[in-house]
This record gives C-alpha cells, structure tokens and sequence, in this order.
C-alpha cells in the first residue's frame, strides 16, 4: 500500500477516536456503532450468510451498513473485524451492486488500509508510547487485541519509536489529549 493511503486510514482512525470521543483502551467497537445513525450489527449466528472463509462482511441495504461478525470467532478476533468493517465505512471504500444489496469489493489495498484503520483505532500508537506499552503481550492485554494483532503492532511500534517523530499530525495531538486522563490513570497504577 502506497504512503498516501496508509496515512489516509491512520488519519481516518484518529478521527473516528475524536470523533466518537474514545478516551480509554480497550476500544469499545460496538459503542461506535451505537452512536452511529446509519451502521447495525449482526451477529453471523442470527442471518448465517458469511462464507466460510470470511469473518466479517458489510452490506449496504436501505441507506444502512450492516456488519455482519463471525461470532464464533474469539473476542478479540471479532472486535478487529469489526473494527476493520467500520474501516471499509469510514474510509468510503468503493460499494459494488449486487442483485439484493451493495457490499464492499474485494481489492487487494482497501482491505490492507481497512486493517490500517482497525489497527490503529483499537491500539492507537501515540497512546501505546505515553504507556510504554511495546511489547504484543503488553499491547494486546491493554488493548483487547490478539497476540498477533499485537504482533503486528509491537513491530510498527519499533519503527515509530526508532523515527521518534511523534505529534507532528493536529489529529495525533488532539488524539493524545483527548486520552490524557486514561494515561495518567493507567501511569499511577504502574
């Protein structure tokens, strides 16, 4: 994925963190999804129309996402599916027509930065250095995320602390202080 889209989707997450004022980890998806007038969520368990390899899909049917969430997958695991769905949302991936409804097209960079999106919402990278938080295990225990989630994640967080370049985006800025007393809570406890 070219540099343009992956700051697109961190940019994306960041505003959905401010937007939906998330001041706290773990990320609570499903709270973004109460707020949000125009996106439902449907266990894969009440309508059964995942195929088998999927763990996620939306649908777009009567000017509303539905999520659908293999729910037989572990939590973590369907956290980041939904939260990589609500990715393909707010990202404004490409909708394709098919004969009942409208669902995402399977292309090779809207789902790479609909993972960029869910990993960045569910273990926001300027919260996780105010932590010290770098290791997976550390990572996915704080965040609610798997262990490779995490994994993915305690490798980024190498990188960006090698470059320490932090809080040279507003949205970062705003992100870190929209999280300050959850960080000096989580400080205080250490």
């Amino acid at each position: 994925m070219d540099y343009g889209k992956y700051k697109n989707a961190r940019n994306a997450s960041w505003q959905c963190i401010l937007d939906y004022k998330i001041n706290k980890l773990p990320v609570i998806v499903t709270q973004i999804i109460a707020q949000s007038d125009n996106v439902k969520l449907y266990k894969n368990s009440q309508i059964n129309i995942l195929k088998e390899k999927d763990s996620g899909m939306t649908i777009f049917k009567n000017k509303v996402f539905n999520i659908i969430y293999r729910d037989s997958d572990n939590s973590r695991r369907c956290r980041f599916t939904i939260a990589h769905e609500l990715g393909h949302i707010f990202l404004g991936h490409l909708l394709i027509n098919t004969p009942e409804y409208k669902t995402f097209a399977m292309r090779e960079d809207n789902e790479s930065e609909a993972n960029v999106f869910a990993r960045d919402l569910l273990a926001p990278a300027c919260v996780l250095h105010e932590l010290k938080a770098f290791t997976a295990r550390d990572i996915a225990n704080l965040c609610n995320i798997s262990l490779e989630s995490a994994s993915y994640r305690e490798q980024r967080m190498r990188d960006l602390e090698a470059r320490n370049a932090w809080y040279l985006h507003p949205l970062e800025i705003e992100v870190r202080k929209q999280f300050d007393d959850f960080i000096k809570i989580k400080r205080a406890d250490k």
